[in-house]
């Protein structure tokens, strides 16, 4: 590969552009287990570690390659296994209710995918209810499956809004995401201070007066 193209690569990254709003998935990703994924990443990180010059008979360094890939599939990762996705209970509207129902502060820990450092921060969910609504932390599990898998904030924000209109056949959904980036902060710029806001509004959300109460609900 030409320095043209690793420059132009490295620069998508750091511009934080993204191509699709599906996770890009190789064919034949989950082909292999869970366990023969580990084993996989464990061997690689290790010669990663001692291409970095580390010494892995140190104690302290000796289990590090397994944690690492275990931490990889089973923690960090595991929202790329659309069998660990969570089910959706639906409820009758038995109430009647017909105003926007808001679930905000929902924490999210990620890791941004082109650089495999921490993104986190905090999701804000609304929906008008059409005929049903699903639990509470329902909501909660939909934004920790789409956060644990390498990230952008855009697709995150578009992903979580699309599981919930499919979820509760509606459009009238609206997701606001507010997030610290570490590869903002801690390399590149290092700007420590800034953080950034993505949005995505559906059906009556895109409406002036609709958005402009969910804003001021937000508030409270």
């Amino acid at each position: 590969m030409e320095n043209n193209d690793h420059e132009q690569i490295e620069a998508h990254g750091d511009d934080h552009l993204h191509f699709t709003n599906d996770t890009p998935m190789k064919k034949g990703a989950f082909d292999i287990d869970d366990e023969s994924k580990i084993a996989k990443i464990e061997t690689h990180f290790k010669e990663i570690m001692e291409i970095l010059g580390l010494d892995l008979s140190d104690d302290s360094l000796h289990g590090t390659p397994r944690r690492v890939a275990k931490m990889y599939v089973k923690e960090m990762f595991w929202g790329l296994n659309p069998e660990n996705k969570p089910s959706i209970s639906h409820f009758k509207n038995k109430f009647k209710y017909n105003e926007m129902l808001i679930e905000k502060d929902i924490s999210f820990y990620t890791n941004c995918e082109h650089h495999f450092v921490p993104f986190f921060g905090k999701a804000h969910i609304a929906y008008i209810p059409n005929g049903k609504v699903v639990g509470l932390s329902k909501l909660n599990r939909i934004v920790e499956y789409y956060a644990k898998r390498p990230q952008v904030q855009e697709r995150l924000t578009m992903q979580i809004a699309n599981e919930l209109k499919n979820a509760l056949n509606t459009e009238d959904v609206a997701v606001i995401i507010n997030a610290k980036h570490l590869c903002v902060a801690s390399r590149g710029i290092k700007d420590d201070t800034s953080n950034t806001t993505t949005a995505e509004y559906g059906g009556k959300f895109s409406e002036s007066k609709t958005m402009e109460e969910f804003h001021r609900l937000l508030m409270f």
